[in-house]
């Protein structure tokens, strides 16, 4: 499962990680397809920026005319507290959106992809679908839930993973992946939904997992992103993706069997990695994220003994990254 043949040739992760070692090369791949043809339509690199909204979520903006498309992975950016990261974690805490913040954050979309329905994923999802009319992109159990929270049956595309779906200036690449174990082997709220639930859901503890999936996002003549959710994956359903960049969760525990190798070796070791969820999602995004005690310096050691050659890239919030994920100007 690979675009390569529609969106460049396979030079453009030689050329990625040309630049994480510090070569002059472009990033603009050859006018011919594999296939042997030319793009009717041509995008280039540097009009694709990138910005972290914290925990694995994203937003894509695809500058063009007549207008800049924006893709949204994982948009939670409303961060209440639960305690979680406090030691008291209380799973009957409401659900709310600060429909402002969001605003601020997420700009208009048309698409919003969704790899999981836990709330620090999903929760501002349903705002952003009835407001702006975005389309969401996710599983059977994010589709009920969205229904039973006032959001069209039309906007929703439920996919299990192995769909590839062409948009205007960009191709979404669904893949099935699984959701992190925490030191007991499990996780919270478990479970799948086949009909809208009995009532909508209020608190953390209403949203289930309800399967999970990976995005991989390749604009039309630009490097390829892949977007995790969680921490653990599909090893048969990632190889083939070969993304040239891939936001990698941080592994929460160590339950996963050598989970950094066995990924990077899945994905044909990225030319560009950079790490997600290891925030503190129940800090604003005003702040910058803290890395202490998070595991991010054990997830950098170890891809950093995979694979050498890819460059590592620390995201913050306020920073906007180009196509190749080096910082705007």
């Amino acid at each position: 499962m690979t675009t390569h043949a529609r969106h460049g040739g396979p030079g453009r992760r030689t050329l990625l990680r040309g630049a994480a070692l510090g070569a002059a090369v472009p990033l603009i791949p050859a006018a011919a397809s594999a296939e042997g043809r030319t793009p009717a339509r041509r995008r280039r690199a540097a009009a694709v920026s990138y910005r972290w909204l914290g925990t694995s979520g994203w937003r894509i903006d695809l500058h063009g005319k007549p207008k800049t498309r924006t893709v949204l992975v994982d948009p939670y950016v409303t961060r209440f507290d639960t305690g979680l990261f406090t030691g008291s974690f209380d799973p009957a805490t409401p659900l709310r959106t600060d429909e402002a913040l969001v605003r601020e954050h997420a700009g208009t979309p048309e698409v919003v992809c969704v790899t999981h329905t836990h709330w620090d994923h999903l929760n501002d999802v349903p705002y952003l679908a009835r407001s702006t009319g975005a389309r969401v992109i996710g599983t059977e159990t994010t589709y009920h839930v969205l229904r039973s929270l006032g959001v069209e049956a039309g906007q929703i595309s439920v996919v299990k993973g192995g769909e590839v779906l062409a948009f205007d200036g960009y191709v979404i690449e669904v893949a099935s992946s699984r959701h992190s174990r925490n030191g007991s082997y499990s996780y919270f709220t478990p479970g799948t939904l086949h009909a809208p639930p009995a009532a909508a859901p209020r608190t953390v503890s209403d949203l289930p997992e309800g399967d999970t999936l990976a995005f991989k996002v390749t604009p039309d003549d630009a490097p390829s992103a892949l977007f995790m959710g969680a921490s653990d994956f599909d090893e048969r359903s990632f190889r083939g993706l070969e993304p040239d960049i891939a936001m990698v969760a941080v592994a929460s525990s160590a339950s996963t069997h050598r989970y950094v190798p066995r990924l990077l070796d899945a994905l044909g070791r990225p030319g560009v990695l950079v790490p997600v969820h290891w925030d503190d999602f129940e800090k604003p995004l005003s702040r910058p994220p803290r890395k202490d005690g998070t595991g991010l310096d054990d997830f950098l050691a170890q891809a950093r003994g995979t694979s050498p050659r890819s460059r590592l890239v620390v995201p913050d919030y306020r920073t906007v990254y180009g196509a190749d994920l080096r910082p705007r100007r």
